[in-house]
């Protein structure tokens, strides 16, 4: 029976770290070690030589985010067994998966499953709502049961790497940055909740908030961490993406799993 497992995941919203944490508890182990990427200046310098690894990213226009990446190159393994999870917004994952692989099996983990699953996209609103409360029930029930699977394949000792969709090379990422979102000031109580989650440390309170647009990776973690609606991401590009996310990708998906 495996007695650790390390929960190795970017969360900026908390979707991500919700379904990786359903997964965990499939698993069942005795110990689970958290390395939370999100926050400023996570680093860790480590190299895994035991139980197994949960791996876990949002999927940024069907890539893994280049923050993850910069923050994950301290953390090597040693032949661990690496389950990994991507989280997207009920769109397409495309080629984070992939990706995600490529690169764990770089820093010396092996991959023995991969699942991708769904989340509220960060762009949706009461208005325009795009996956809408995922991870709901059954999203974590499917990843609960994802684990045990994982679990299983680790007993019966088969630790063969899973075929997963995706294309190498990978599809081009986006630019990010030169927008982001802002502060309503009459709705504003200068709580100082959105600089306290924001993954890049962009946004400074004082007698005022401010958001240094060029850094922000539009994850809108700010917009949903604010419990008084202050913050708002509406600009004209968001905006219009979002009327295509909810007409193009409003028909629920399933999670994709690869074992």
């Amino acid at each position: 029976m495996m007695r650790t497992a390390h929960l190795i995941y970017f969360s900026p919203t908390g979707t991500t770290e919700t379904v990786s944490t359903s997964i965990v508890c499939g698993l069942a182990v005795k110990n689970v070690i958290h390395y939370d990427l999100t926050r400023p200046n996570a680093s860790f310098e480590l190299a895994l030589t035991d139980g197994v690894a949960v791996i876990a990213t949002p999927v940024y226009a069907g890539r893994v985010p280049e923050l993850f990446l910069q923050r994950f190159q301290g953390i090597t393994a040693k032949g661990v067994a690496a389950v990994l999870v991507a989280l997207y917004g009920n769109r397409e994952f495309e080629d984070a998966l992939v990706e995600l692989r490529d690169v764990s099996i770089a820093k010396g983990f092996n991959v023995i499953a991969a699942g991708a699953f769904i989340g509220e996209h960060s762009y949706s609103t009461r208005a325009h709502p795009i996956a809408l409360g995922r991870p709901n029930a059954e999203d974590l029930k499917l990843a609960t049961r994802f684990g045990e699977q994982v679990a299983a394949k680790i007993q019966r000792k088969d630790l063969d790497v899973p075929r997963i969709e995706g294309n190498v090379p990978y599809k081009k990422g986006i630019q990010l940055g030169g927008v982001a979102p802002e502060t309503e000031d009459s709705k504003c109580t200068l709580c100082g909740k959105c600089a306290a989650v924001c993954p890049t440390g962009i946004i400074t309170v004082s007698d005022s908030v401010t958001t240094d647009a060029d850094s922000c990776i539009m994850c809108c973690a700010c917009v949903k961490g604010c419990n008084f609606e202050a913050r708002t991401f509406n600009h004209p590009q968001i905006e219009e993406k979002r009327v295509m996310l909810q007409s193009n990708c409003s028909t629920p998906k399933a999670p994709a799993i690869y074992l």
